[in-house]
């Protein structure tokens, strides 16, 4: 139910717009005067805002400039007896979602309140797929393990089901929960994220469930909790495993009984949401001091997401993947891997997981110095190994001029490796003709195009001269 702040001097207005509203299904709440109407704001979580504009003490005007610094989400419909342009014009540059003109018109009321609380929706539903859509990517990657949680999330995200998501910081949790959500019944809500990690042990419970005015020291106003937010959507628990005994006695019951109750609070409401949690702890562990109960209410369909070191053959798809994508958003030129670099990469262990792939790409893309990204433009990597100097096969030859083109044929099939086997592109950047490009490369049998030994030595070359 959608809740209503009439405010206005008139008790004989306040009762008529309650009854007409009330009737048409809305809670209204009244005040008869603007601090009256700020303090409502403070008590309780209000959807839209009929406000007066001849009050004494305090006109319409204040208040709405005081809403607009306070809580400037909720929209406002200004009403007034003095019914000029100037009046109208001066509520809509301040912030007013429109004017209406005492006597009301109950019809005129209905369709521009009806329109105010859609416009807001609207609005709401925007900025969440828009933060989505700026912070969700998909899941990139060919290997088995990530196959099997692309069909995981096929199969349970169009169930009610509670799902726990397990995996090292950095695997792309979060990912999955978005997945989830967008392939459910309730993609249409909202998906609200607590980081469990991030608050301090002692706000938990009033993070998730909300506080009652005056509930402890600090609570000057009305807090709707998590739960609250995410009634019809999905409710994301990240890092669950850090929550304290007390929050998760209380999760457990709103995820059996779907009820909560407000910190301070004796009202218990029902909510409506989905739970997803996640982890990089073992919550099975005996010492991991998680609830058994929550664990295997939680427990219910569960997936494991592999650490990058175990998907060693999708490093390249990410390279490729984030650098298109940063440089996107970077509104800069993208650049290349060189061979001997993705060697580099390829054996790297990944602590940091997929996160810490994205912020190496983010920062060749900013300081490496050329298109070319090679093993000294990264950064320190434990234990990665360094790419060799030079192939052994440059020092196989017997004489000089076997050297010579051994060597010139090597730097050849690089630069090609490096413009992506564009033939004309290679002779622009060496700057050879074309036609001269072609005969080394059929003096040396070099290759045009790539094939799966790219990343090694080059192949076929030989030492004619």
């Amino acid at each position: 139910m959608q809740t209503l702040l009439v405010v206005d001097d008139e008790i004989a207005i306040r009762e008529t717009l309650a009854q007409i509203l009330g009737y048409e299904g809305y809670r209204v709440v009244s005040a008869a005067s603007g601090p009256e109407a700020l303090a409502a704001i403070d008590d309780q979580a209000v959807d839209a805002v009929l406000l007066d504009v001849k009050m004494p003490a305090m006109d319409g005007f204040e208040v709405l400039a005081r809403l607009r610094q306070r809580q400037d989400g909720v929209p406002v419909i200004v009403i007034s007896g003095h019914g000029d342009v100037q009046t109208a014009v001066q509520a809509v540059k301040q912030g007013a979602y429109d004017f209406l003109e005492k006597p009301l018109d109950r019809s005129r009321l209905l369709v521009t309140l009806q329109n105010c609380l859609d416009h807001r929706r609207t609005v709401v539903d925007r900025e969440r797929l828009a933060a989505k859509a700026g912070r969700r990517t998909p899941l990139v990657g060919n290997c088995p393990a990530i196959q099997e949680v692309r069909a995981f999330i096929g199969k349970v995200a169009p169930t009610e089901a509670t799902v726990l998501v397990c995996g090292e910081n950095g695997t792309g949790k979060e990912l999955v929960v978005g997945a989830i959500h967008a392939g459910s019944p309730r993609r249409t809500g909202p998906l609200v994220e607590v980081n469990c990690a991030a608050i301090p042990a002692e706000l938990v419970e009033s993070e998730l469930f909300g506080h009652e005015k005056g509930s402890f020291t600090g609570a000057d106003r009305l807090r709707i909790g998590k739960f609250e937010q995410a009634s019809g959507g999905t409710l994301f628990l990240d890092e669950i495993g850090d929550m304290g005994e007390q929050a998760q006695a209380k999760v457990l019951r709103a995820v059996e009984e779907g009820t909560i109750q407000r910190v301070g609070g004796r009202e218990t409401m029902k909510v409506d949401v989905r739970i997803i949690a996640a982890t990089n702890r073992d919550l099975a562990a005996a010492d991991s001091g998680f609830r058994r109960d929550l664990f295997f209410r939680l427990n219910v369909l569960a997936i494991n997401l592999p650490p990058l070191r175990e998907r060693a053959g999708d490093v390249d798809l990410l390279l490729d993947f984030f650098t298109a994508q940063l440089a996107t958003a970077m509104k800069c030129e993208t650049k290349v891997f060189a061979p001997e670099t993705l060697a580099v990469l390829r054996k790297y262990s990944w602590p940091g997981n997929v996160r810490e792939l994205r912020n190496l790409v983010e920062r060749l893309l900013i300081l490496a110095p050329g298109p070319v990204i090679r093993p000294d433009d990264l950064p320190p990597l434990p234990g990665a190994v360094a790419a060799r100097s030079a192939p052994p096969d440059l020092f196989r030859g017997n004489d000089f001029q076997e050297f010579k083109s051994r060597a010139e044929a090597m730097y050849l099939q690089q630069k090609l490796r490096e413009q992506r086997y564009n033939v004309s592109r290679t002779a622009d950047l060496l700057g050879m003709q074309r036609s001269n490009l072609y005969k080394k490369i059929a003096k040396y049998g070099l290759k045009t195009q790539p094939d799966a030994g790219d990343d090694e030595k080059p192949n076929n070359i030989a030492s004619r001269s």
